[in-house]
C-alpha cells in the first residue's frame, strides 16, 4: 500500500512532520512487533514522534554507502550493523569492480559505521529486529538511495516486514520503491525541489539531539513495561491567559519538587528540538519541565509580539502562577530557562515584584532586552554563550556588569548562536542541569541527580 496525501502539505519542523506521519501509521499502534528506526540524523526527530504515537521502541538504523572506488558518489552497495552487506551486482559488473576492491571499501566503511553507531548509541545495545515489523523513517527522500539501503539492511537484520515512512518525497521515487513492503508518505509534490524546501524549520539535527531522543524513548519503554508512569506527568497543557490560552508541554517526575519553565526565542516553539534536548537532560536529573508557547497561534502572525518583552514576561509570570497552583502538597521551586529573546523575558519576569524564581539560565540569550530589570534580578543566573557568537557574547558581558554578583557567564568555546557544533548543545545541557540542581534541588536530591 502506498499513501500519498495532499502535494501541498508543509511542515513546521521535524516534530510536526513526525506527528503528521504518525497519523497515517495509526493502524500499527499497539502492534508489539513494530520497531521504529530513524535514519540519522534528521530522520530521528521524525521517528521519535512516530515511535511515541505508536507506543513502539525507537532505534537508529546506521547505514554506510559503498561508493565506487573511482566515483564514490555512485553506490555499488551498502553496509549496516551486524555485518549486513547488500551489493548491486549490476553496478559492480558494469564498473568491473574486483572482489578485492569491494572488500577494501567495505572494510573502510565498516570502521566509519562502527564509530558512528557507538557515538549515537553511547553504550546502548542495538534492538533485535528478528521477526519484527521495521518502520524505517527519514525526514524526506530525494533520490531514495539511503532509504533503500536502510530497508535492505533492516531485512538483513531479520525484519520480516518493512514499512518505509517519510513526510515528503517525489512521486517518481515512491512509485519505484521496491525495497519496502509498504510505503507511507504524507506529501508527494509533483514539483519536488529539495526535502528542506517543504519545511519552515529544517535546521540541522546534531548527534547530541539524536542521543537525547533515543534516551527519551528508552526511558518511556522502561516506564511502560514497569507500569509506573503517572497518568499526568507527561502531558500537553493549555494555560489560560487574557481570555484565551497558550500551549505547553508539562513533564513532571513523581514526586515533583522543582520545575524549569522554558521561554523560547523568537520564531521558536515548545517543539524546539534544542530546548527539548535540554529539557530531557533536566528531567533525568529529577527536575520537572514546562515548555511553553508564550504566544497564541493568532498572536504569532504579528512579528511585533515576538519581540514584545513585556508581553512575554507577563505570560511567563502567569504560567509560573499556573504551574505552582497546580501542584498539590510540596511547593514547587521554579527556575527559568530562556533562549534568545526568551532570555530577556525570563529575566524581566524574574525581576517582577514578588517573583518566586530560584534560578535562571540563559542560552545564547539576549539579557540586554530586559533593560533596567537586570539590576533587580536576585535569582542566581547563568548566562551561556557560544564563543563564536561574538555580538551576543558582547551583549551578555555588558548585561553581566549590570547584574548582582549571583550572576555568572559561561562561554562554550567554538560554538555559534544555535550551538550546532558537535558536543556544544550537550555542554549547554550539562551546565544548565548542574546550575538548576544546585539552586532548585535539596542537597539529597542533588546528590541523587549527579549519581
Amino acid at each position: 500500500m502506498r499513501i500519498h496525501a495532499d502535494p501541498d502539505v508543509r511542515f513546521v519542523d521535524r516534530v510536526d512532520a513526525g506527528r503528521q506521519l504518525a497519523a497515517r501509521l495509526k493502524a500499527l499502534a499497539g502492534d508489539p512487533s513494530v520497531v521504529v528506526l530513524g535514519l540519522p540524523r534528521g530522520g530521528v526527530p521524525v521517528a521519535a514522534e512516530v515511535a511515541s504515537a505508536l507506543g513502539a521502541p525507537l532505534d537508529v538504523i546506521v547505514v554506510r554507502k559503498l561508493g565506487l572506488p573511482f566515483q564514490p558518489e555512485v553506490a555499488m552497495g551498502a553496509i549496516g550493523e551486524g555485518g549486513v552487506r547488500v551489493v548491486d551486482q549490476r553496478i559492480i559488473a558494469m564498473a568491473r569492480v574486483p572482489v578485492s576492491e569491494l572488500d577494501r571499501v567495505t572494510q573502510r566503511e565498516t570502521e566509519v559505521l562502527r564509530t558512528r553507531a557507538e557515538r549515537l548509541r553511547r553504550g546502548r545495545e542495538r534492538l533485535d529486529l528478528t521477526g519484527c515489523t521495521a518502520v524505517v523513517v527519514d525526514d524526506g527522500l530525494a533520490t531514495g538511495s539511503t532509504a533503500r539501503a536502510a530497508c535492505r539492511v533492516a531485512r538483513g537484520l531479520g525484519a520480516t516486514r518493512i514499512v518505509l515512512a517519510v513526510p515528503v518525497a517525489p512521486p517518481s521515487v515512491l512509485d519505484d520503491f521496491a525495497d519496502a513492503d509498504e510505503v507511507v508518505c504524507v506529501s508527494a509534490p509533483r514539483d519536488f525541489y529539495a526535502v528542506g524546501s517543504h519545511y519552515d524549520d529544517f535546521s540541522p539535527t546534531s548527534d547530541d539531539e539524536v542521543v537525547v531522543l533515543l534516551d527519551e524513548a528508552a526511558r518511556r519503554e522502561r516506564m511502560t513495561h514497569a507500569a509506573t508512569q503517572p497518568p499526568d506527568c507527561d502531558v500537553e497543557v493549555t494555560i489560560p491567559v487574557d481570555g484565551s490560552g497558550i500551549a505547553g508541554h508539562l513533564h513532571l517526575p513523581e514526586p515533583a519538587s522543582a520545575v524549569v519553565i522554558f521561554a523560547h526565542g523568537s520564531g521558536s516553539s515548545r517543539h524546539s528540538p534544542r530546548n527539548r534536548l535540554v529539557a530531557s537532560v533536566l528531567y533525568d536529573a529529577g527536575l520537572g519541565t514546562l515548555l511553553l508557547d508564550l504566544l497564541t497561534p493568532e498572536e504569532e502572525f504579528d512579528r511585533d509580539n515576538v519581540f514584545d518583552i513585556d508581553l512575554l514576561a507577563e505570560r511567563l509570570v502567569l504560567a509560573t502562577q499556573w504551574v505552582v497552583k497546580r501542584q498539590v502538597g510540596t511547593p514547587l521551586r521554579v527556575g527559568y530557562f530562556g533562549a534568545s529573546t526568551g532570555a530577556g523575558a525570563a529575566l524581566r519576569a524574574a525581576a517582577a515584584p514578588g517573583a518566586r524564581v530560584s534560578a535562571v539560565v540563559s542560552r545564547g540569550g539576549r539579557p540586554d532586552l530586559a533593560g533596567e530589570a537586570l539590576t533587580k534580578v536576585t535569582a542566581p543566573t547563568l548566562l551561556i554563550v557560544g564563543g563564536a557568537d561574538h555580538a551576543v557574547l558582547e551583549l551578555n558581558q555588558q548585561a553581566l556588569r549590570m547584574m548582582p554578583t549571583s550572576a555568572r557567564l559561561e562561554v562554550v568555546e567554538g560554538a555559534g548562536h544555535l550551538f550546532e557544533e558537535p558536543g556544544a548543545l550537550a555542554e549547554v545541557a550539562i551546565l544548565a542541569r548542574d546550575w538548576f540542581a544546585q539552586h532548585l534541588l535539596l542537597p539529597a536530591e542533588s546528590e541523587e541527580a549527579s549519581s
